[in-house]
């Protein structure tokens, strides 16, 4: 499977922006999937994960109650909405697939990563 991630940009403190991940070559609709993100000169960290249904989703302190993680299998795609935007959530965002538990945080469960898009968030 690819996934391609897309919706980046810049934007200002406190704006949106929503994140797309779009899978070809099979289906993800039986994966569990998550959003990963790395600043510069930090560890990739995760953000958020969302089981096969859509109906377990799980996030980082960091991002709770800012970012949202949603799904539409019939489309193949995984979206994160990101509102309330603050400059320390300037990184390159990752999605992944999630082959441990659906609330897993561990880097050696996620796989197939993309190439990354960039969310850079002015002050």
């Amino acid at each position: 499977v690819q996934l391609v991630e897309s919706g980046g940009g810049l934007v200002q403190a406190v704006g949106s922006l929503r994140l797309s991940c779009a899978a070809s070559g099979r289906s993800i609709s039986n994966n569990n999937m998550c959003w990963l993100r790395q600043a510069p000169g930090k560890e990739r960290e995760f953000v958020a994960g969302i089981n096969r249904s859509g109906g377990g989703t799980y996030y980082a302190d960091s991002v709770k109650g800012r970012f949202t993680i949603s799904r539409d299998n019939a489309k193949n795609t995984v979206y994160l909405q990101m509102n309330s935007l603050k400059p320390e959530d300037t990184a390159v965002y990752y999605c992944a697939l999630n082959s441990g538990y659906s609330w897993s945080r561990r880097e050696s469960d996620f796989g197939s990563w993309g190439q990354g898009t960039q969310v850079t968030v002015s002050s």
